[in-house]
């Protein structure tokens, strides 16, 4: 068999694989996952339907699979398994404990399907991996948060929550959720708000009370990370000189507070932030290593930066 039929061998069982674990799946999608024409999928997808696989749709619009068809249980590649050891221990690590049984019983399921050798695999290699998070977990108020939230994504109904926010004032929001992401060690939420009648983030360990409503919502609110974007939009941009002797121990903190480009000069290390804290925490970091440090633009940060020494010079008088 050459090179050509093997490839053409090896995109097909991909596209089946398509097929088992989407509704829809479109040519050009397809084509452009496998770097191929168009025309050359629709072959693939001829190729097994003259297979006897029952595929729905038309060139152009989507294929699927016959509702009800059922295919043998699908067979791991060695590197596919390991690639299943390693995202296992990084959930452990870093997924929502509202999550975490969830995801060890999906694991459980995959690992009753591989084959033996594999299984052996796992067992002597798993405890040769593993992830350190130099981050505690947040503790959360409640369980099972994430997928109260994710049904309420895929019902479209409104939440209401009762909520702690930064200066521990607990409100009470009604909101429509776009999604949820991780960031800086924390999940979030981001969702319309009734009473503010605008966007807001939400960090899901500040969530005190959590109630799914029958209250649909009709408006289409997209993809999260077009909501992302817009946050971003009110990101302040600030701008450091720091002395390099000091530079080791902001390796990991500089990331976390926005920093989006590093410049090494004459004077000492330039660093660029892109940060929404500027009020608040970032300044309030920026006094760790003050002395080391030069404000170079904004000048509220630096007036900021000012009043909150002052406040410590007098309290420890």
């Amino acid at each position: 068999m050459n090179d050509h039929y093997l490839k053409k061998l090896d995109r097909v069982t991909a596209i089946l694989t398509q097929l088992q674990s989407k509704p829809v799946v479109r040519a050009q999608d397809l084509a452009e996952k496998f770097d191929v024409s168009i025309r050359t999928i629709y072959r693939d997808v001829k190729t097994l339907e003259n297979a006897g696989i029952p595929i729905v749709g038309e060139a152009g619009t989507g294929y699927s699979l016959m509702d009800g068809y059922k295919l043998p249980p699908v067979m791991f590649t060695k590197e596919e398994v390991l690639s299943f050891i390693t995202a296992e221990k990084l959930m452990q690590k870093f997924s929502h404990q509202s999550l975490g049984n969830h995801y060890q019983t999906a694991m459980e399921k995959v690992r009753s399907v591989l084959r033996y050798s594999d299984k052996n695999l796992i067992q002597n290699i798993e405890k040769q991996i593993a992830v350190f998070n130099l981050h505690a977990h947040p503790e959360d108020s409640l369980k099972n948060v994430i997928p109260i939230i994710l049904e309420s994504i895929e019902e479209k109904t409104q939440l209401i929550i009762e909520y702690k926010t930064v200066d521990s004032t607990i409100t009470t929001r009604t909101i429509e959720t776009v999604g949820v992401f991780f960031e800086f060690n924390f999940w979030y939420i981001m969702a319309f708000c009734t009473l503010r009648k605008d966007f807001r983030q939400f960090r899901v360990d500040r969530i005190l009370q959590i109630t799914k409503t029958q209250t649909p919502f009709l408006q289409e609110y997209g993809q999260i990370n077009d909501y992302r974007k817009r946050s971003n939009e009110n990101k302040v941009t600030a701008k450091l000189l720091v002395d390099k002797k000091i530079m080791s121990h902001l390796v990991n903190s500089k990331r976390y507070y926005g920093l989006i480009e590093e410049v090494e000069t004459d004077r000492g290390v330039e660093l660029t932030f892109e940060t929404e804290w500027i009020n608040d925490g970032f300044p309030r970091w920026l006094v760790t290593f003050a002395d080391y440090a030069t404000v170079l633009e904004p000048d509220s940060l630096r007036t900021r930066l000012n009043e909150l020494l002052i406040k410590m010079t007098e309290r420890h008088q």
